[in-house]
C-alpha cells in the first residue's frame, strides 16, 4: 500500500493495541495533555472492543500503520456523554500528530456521519473542549453547530465542554435509514406499486426496478420510514461511497437511482425529502455534483428535481436498447453543490 494513501476501515481485533496508543498520544500531545486521566477515561481509551460493541470505531490506515481512529456510538448508550436516544455520538477523534494535517480528521468524520446517517439517527453530536480550536475548526466546516444547552452538564473546572450536533433527519415525522434484509420485499413491492402507479412498465424493466435485494448486496438501499406507524413510505439507492451505480456519474459526482414513493403517501413531501438526503450524503463525501437519469415519461420527478435546482445535461443523455430491439432515451439531471 503507498504510504500517501489513507484507508479509513473498522477497527478489526488486531488493531486494537495500536488503536489505543493512537488515542493515548492524540490526547497527549493536545492542549489537555497536561490533565492527569481519570481511571475511567483511561479505561474507555483502552476499551477498543468494548466501544466497537457500542457502535462502531474506524480507523485511518497509511501504509501499514494505524494512525487515526474515531469512535461512534448509538445515542443514550455505553459511553455516551450528551447524546440522547435516537441520535448518534462520536467519542475519541485521534490522529496521530505526525500524520496531522492530511485530512484524515475529515475522513473519520465523514465515516463516523454515514454510520449515524445509515442508523436513522437524529443527528450526530459530540463535545470537545474549549481550548481545542482546531478542532472546532474541523466541525464548523464540515456544517456542525453549537448546542450550548447542552455544555453545563458535563463542563468542570478542568475543561469548558463545547457540543456540537450535525442534523440528520429532513423531516420530523419520517426517519431515513438503510434497508434491513428483512424488509427486501417491502421495499421490492413499494417499488412496483409507485412506478406501476405512473407508468407501463417494460418487463426487463420491472424486472430490475424490483431486484433489491441484488442492489442492496453492491449499494445503498434508503428506505423513509413513517415514525407513528413504521410503514416504509419511500426508498432511493446510493452507492457507497467512492463507488458510482451508473455510467452517467463521473470523479466527484454522487449518482442516485430509483426514488420511490408509497402511491398512498404522495403529495407529503417524501419525493423531496429523500432527495435532500441524498444531497446531504453527497456535501458529507465533499462531492461536487449529484447526478441521476429519468425516463422522458416521468414528468413529475422532473418538475420535483427542477422546483430544487437539478438542470438538465443534454451532453449526458444515453440511448437505451431494450432486449426487444426497442430503444429510449433517457434524460440526465444534476445538482451542483457549493
Amino acid at each position: 500500500m503507498p504510504e500517501s494513501l489513507v484507508i479509513i476501515r473498522s477497527l478489526l481485533p488486531a488493531d486494537h493495541a495500536a488503536e489505543a496508543v493512537v488515542v493515548a498520544g492524540a490526547f497527549a500531545a493536545g492542549p489537555y495533555g497536561h490533565l492527569s486521566l481519570t481511571e475511567a477515561r483511561r479505561s474507555f481509551q483502552n476499551d477498543s472492543g468494548g466501544r466497537a460493541a457500542a457502535g462502531e470505531v474506524f480507523v485511518a490506515i497509511v501504509g501499514d500503520r494505524l494512525v487515526g481512529s474515531a469512535t461512534v456510538l448509538r445515542g443514550g448508550g455505553r459511553y455516551t456523554r450528551v447524546s440522547r436516544e435516537g441520535e448518534a455520538e462520536i467519542r475519541l477523534l485521534a490522529v496521530d500528530p505526525a500524520h496531522q494535517g492530511r485530512g484524515i480528521a475529515a475522513a473519520l468524520m465523514a465515516a463516523a456521519l454515514e454510520t449515524a446517517a445509515s442508523w436513522g439517527a437524529d443527528a450526530l453530536v459530540l463535545d470537545t473542549g474549549h481550548l481545542n480550536t482546531r478542532s472546532q475548526a474541523l466541525y464548523e466546516r464540515l456544517g456542525f453547530v453549537r448546542r450550548p444547552e447542552r455544555e453545563a452538564a458535563i463542563s468542570d473546572a478542568d475543561v469548558t465542554a463545547l457540543v456540537y450536533a450535525y442534523p440528520l433527519q429532513q423531516g420530523l415525522d419520517v426517519r431515513v435509514r438503510l434497508m434491513m434484509p428483512a424488509e427486501t420485499e417491502t421495499v421490492a413491492e413499494l417499488i412496483d406499486a409507485a412506478y406501476s402507479h405512473d407508468y407501463e412498465l417494460h418487463a426487463s424493466y420491472r424486472a430490475n426496478i424490483v431486484a433489491v435485494a441484488d442492489r442492496a448486496r453492491d449499494n445503498q438501499v434508503w428506505v423513509a420510514e413513517d415514525r407513528a406507524s413504521g410503514r416504509l413510505i419511500g426508498t432511493v439507492t446510493t452507492p457507497h461511497a467512492g463507488r458510482a451505480i451508473s455510467e452517467l456519474a463521473q470523479d466527484g459526482e454522487l449518482d442516485f437511482r430509483l426514488l420511490a414513493v408509497d402511491p398512498a403517501a404522495r403529495r407529503s413531501g417524501i419525493g423531496e425529502l429523500l432527495t435532500r438526503h441524498v444531497l446531504m450524503l453527497a456535501r458529507i463525501r465533499r462531492a461536487e455534483r449529484v447526478v441521476m437519469n429519468s425516463g422522458p415519461e416521468m414528468v413529475g420527478a422532473h418538475r420535483l428535481y427542477e422546483r430544487m435546482g437539478f438542470t438538465r445535461m443534454p451532453d449526458r443523455e444515453p440511448i437505451i436498447v431494450r432486449d426487444d430491439g426497442s430503444t429510449l432515451q433517457l434524460l440526465a439531471f444534476g445538482y451542483r453543490l457549493g
